[in-house]
């Protein structure tokens, strides 16, 4: 991309928060879970503990055994707490990157003042030293960064199937690995998603052919009790068998065109290819 002038050959280093997506809720409540070095953010913030909504912090200490997490401030100072205590609380670890003009990007933490959702996708029209950038969200609208001030940004040429919902492009090429992913991520809410997205092409690559198959055919949808009524074969009056039925349809319905946001058609070539470990 820079060899064709899509992307600026000047790069800007900067260091960013990466969230630590592994990291679960439940899994915040435990020490064992942090690592020093790892920066933690407060959405609610602790009158106990004196520490504000919006601050960031960084792990110093972890004692698993007694289940105390010890973060340092801004400016030196220490807190020894139980994160059982604590509520809104998000992990990230630092890491760089090399962003340059034109590059396309997404934020991974929602913005409300700048009205930024979360997983955004923008491209960089301009950086400038102390790490301000310029970035075009969608067709309409530019906003400035601080990235001391806003760390929040990664690259966007890659995205989780869950992240694209509501994107198109032209063409997608899509990685499922059969290995390392449960039926709670591969199903068949993700082949609809992800491959729905391309509107002229689509290109599946796995780890293994065989199982990708019955891995996409997992049905993970949550029955109403409506369903599972009728499924029992419950005895009722024909009239409301009828309108239990209609109420099935109708939500099956609802359900199936939201995941089809637009009513968008698959798309008009799917390939699959198989990586093959060397």
């Amino acid at each position: 991309m820079q060899a064709t002038g899509a992307v600026h050959r000047r790069e800007h280093h900067v260091r960013v928060l990466v969230p630590r997506q592994e990291v679960t809720g439940a899994d915040r409540q435990w020490a064992e879970q942090y690592k020093p070095g790892d920066v933690v953010r407060y959405t609610k913030g602790s009158r106990t503990h004196g520490l504000a909504a919006g601050e960031y912090v960084r792990v110093a200490h972890v004692d698993a055994a007694h289940n105390l997490v010890t973060v340092r401030r801004k400016y030196g100072t220490r807190i020894t707490y139980d994160p059982r205590r604590l509520q809104g609380v998000t992990l990230y670890r630092e890491s760089d990157r090399a962003f340059a003009k034109g590059d396309r990007v997404q934020v991974t933490a929602p913005d409300r003042e700048r009205q930024i959702a979360n997983r955004e996708i923008g491209t960089i029209e301009a950086m400038e030293p102390g790490k301000q950038l310029r970035l075009r969200l969608g067709s309409v609208r530019t906003i400035a960064l601080n990235l001391d001030a806003y760390p929040h940004l990664d690259y966007g040429y890659a995205v989780t199937s869950h992240s694209s919902q509501g994107q198109t492009a032209d063409r997608v090429l899509v990685h499922i690995d059969t290995e390392r992913a449960g039926e709670q991520l591969v199903n068949r809410r993700l082949a609809y998603v992800a491959v729905s997205r391309g509107r002229y092409d689509a290109q599946l690559y796995t780890n293994d052919k065989s199982q990708l198959a019955e891995a996409l055919s997992r049905d993970v949808s949550h029955r109403s009790a409506v369903e599972s009524t009728l499924a029992r074969g419950a005895r009722v009056s024909r009239s409301t068998r009828r309108s239990l039925a209609l109420t099935g349809r109708n939500r099956r319905s609802s359900r199936d065109s939201s995941d089809s946001p637009g009513g968008r058609s698959r798309p008009s070539r799917f390939y699959l290819a198989c990586a093959v470990p060397h």
